[in-house]
């Protein structure tokens, strides 16, 4: 096979900042010869992708170091009456250049981050009745907005840790089973402690993946955390435990109090609203 090497007009695209780069595009032709039907052409064409663009660009006085190398195929040849390959091959192809004290994460390595901004979840019920006035008036055994017919509760921020991992995996780790277990456990809850985290605890939102050029895999996994609760108490009613994941609702009921019909808490119900999941399915 042989080949050419051409970058594209207009085709270097510079990202300037702290992190800066540059990203030179190429188009690669290969015009294939006798005995090239049992070759690896892809690896081929990358090799002379590899040999064209320089090791280092001079970009606005800097000097940056290829980092990656990634092609694509476009068009595959054709064959002539004898069989043999005929036409001409393309390819997309790039190179991408940073600055020298950048290191790309490599296989094995990983970063974390977090956010304990919370989330809004809409109660009935609140924790005490600080105070009621007039003096007398009837109590609701801590129910919120109740009108003759209802309890129309309010929306508050309720405490949840958001956190994501962004893991390097190799192209062996990320197989088709692997994305299917990523599936699998999406919107699933840890079976087991996870993290630091008890069971219960940890909803695993979903993953996000993208392939680093031909060498391996940057994954993000994203997860939000919420305490499992114990002696739990609505009203009169005590001894509730509720973990992080399940869902409380409480039933109200017409009572007398202080010579009116209120409504009060008479039932607590938790709900199972996520199955569990095995979180080490995740491997990180």
């Amino acid at each position: 096979m042989q080949f050419s090497v051409h970058e594209r007009f207009n085709g270097r695209e510079v990202t300037t900042g702290k992190n800066k780069s540059c990203d030179l595009l190429f188009v690669i032709l290969g015009t294939p010869e006798a005995g090239d039907n049992g070759r690896d052409l892809d690896a081929d064409a990358l090799a002379a992708l590899t040999s064209a663009a320089a090791t280092t660009l001079a970009v606005d006085g800097e000097t940056l170091v290829r980092t990656k190398r990634h092609i694509e195929p476009l068009l595959r040849w054709d064959v002539d009456a004898a069989g043999q390959p005929a036409g001409t091959m393309i390819w997309d192809g790039s190179a991408t250049y940073e600055r020298f004290d950048y290191t790309p994460p490599e296989v094995g390595e990983s970063s974390f981050s977090f956010d304990t901004g919370g989330g809004t979840q809409h109660i009935t019920q609140s924790i005490a009745t600080v105070a009621s006035y007039p003096q007398g008036a009837p109590s609701f055994q801590g129910a919120i907005g109740v009108t003759h017919d209802s309890v129309e509760g309010v929306d508050i921020t309720v405490p949840v840790y958001s956190f994501s991992e962004t893991h390097y995996n190799s192209l062996a780790f990320v197989t088709e089973s692997y994305k299917q277990t990523l599936f699998g456990l999406t919107g699933k809850v840890n079976n087991a402690a996870f993290k630091g985290f008890a069971a219960g605890e940890v909803l695993f939102l979903g993953a996000s993946g993208s392939k680093r050029g031909d060498e391996d895999w940057e994954i993000s996994y994203r997860f939000a955390a919420s305490k499992n609760k114990t002696g739990l108490v609505v009203g009169s009613i005590t001894g509730i435990d509720k973990k992080g994941w399940e869902y409380m609702w409480v039933r109200y009921a017409d009572a007398e109090d202080a010579n009116a019909i209120v409504k009060k808490p008479v039932a607590v119900y938790i709900e199972k609203v996520y199955d569990l999941g095995d979180f080490t399915g995740l491997g990180i």
